[in-house]
């Protein structure tokens, strides 16, 4: 594991899309973290991943986020600041059809199939100076 290490948002990797989306990508060993930015009334391809899991953080704006479910039935939500989606490995895509900019975190990872959740809850040593 890796010390304390900060990455400055000009070290990241900056893409502007022409779909109307910039992201600012942060890769590391096993993840990545990219903010994004879509633009008002802006769509993004519809696409899936084989082995990543994504969780996306609404930051600013209102999202319309539309996937297919396990039958290939074509769904959609709403989420807004503060709301979490996770996308697995669905089919999904992203939309802002608002007037406004929309952020969001996107946390990507490779999942290995275990369930972590007690060690993440329990990782933590205080230290007495």
């Amino acid at each position: 594991m890796a010390g304390f290490n900060v990455v400055h948002e000009k070290d990241s990797i900056h893409v502007a899309k022409e779909t109307g989306t910039e992201v600012n990508y942060y890769i590391f060993e096993e993840a990545e973290i990219h903010l994004n930015k879509i633009m008002p009334h802006t769509v993004q391809e519809w696409h899936f991943h084989t082995n990543i899991d994504e969780i996306l953080l609404i930051t600013e704006g209102k999202l319309l986020c539309r996937y297919m479910d396990e039958n290939g039935i074509e769904k959609f939500c709403r989420v807004e600041k503060n709301d979490i989606v996770r996308v697995g490995n669905s089919i999904h895509t992203f939309e802002n059809d608002t007037d406004e900019v929309t952020k969001f975190v996107v946390f990507r990872y490779v999942p290995d199939g275990r369930d972590k959740r007690e060690m993440i809850k329990r990782d933590k040593t205080v230290v007495r100076r």
